[in-house]
């Protein structure tokens, strides 16, 4: 199996824009704006939450966020940083994330994550497509 490489300048070109959606993610997240998280969403994406919660289909994870992301930065906000990026075509890259959560003034709560997220790019936009959070136990 062979597969397609791109250059380091587009490559780079489309890390930039896949951390853009990182920190669109982080933003909705810390300004609880439920719309704007699920337009990041492929239409048949599946996200498995921190918890383990199976969703499929950007409906399944609307109805989740909206149940779940309303009030829940009342006191505290959560952090997402890229820190790796694997092109598994020139369309389709795996994205490991850090996330914490931490109370208004920085102190973090819990243990901190390690979201995957597989993306695609579709129409010129980088989209999640299938997406698995992870708590960080013992950390």
């Amino acid at each position: 199996m062979n597969a397609t490489v791109i250059d380091e300048q587009a490559q780079e070109a489309e890390i930039v824009a896949i951390k853009k959606v990182i920190a669109t993610l982080e933003h909705s997240q810390q300004n609880e704006l439920v719309d704007e998280f699920i337009s990041l969403f492929r239409s048949d994406a599946i996200w498995t939450t921190g918890h383990g919660k199976r969703l499929t289909g950007r409906d399944e994870i609307s109805a989740f966020t909206h149940q779940v992301l309303p009030g829940a930065m009342k006191d505290s906000t959560a952090t997402y940083e890229v820190v790796d990026v694997l092109f598994i075509r020139p369309d389709v890259a795996a994205v490991k994330a850090h996330a914490q959560y931490l109370t208004l003034d920085g102190r973090p709560i819990g243990n901190p994550g390690t979201p995957l997220y597989v993306m695609a790019k579709e129409d010129g936009q980088w989209r999640l497509v299938a997406c698995q959070n992870t708590e960080i136990l013992g950390a």
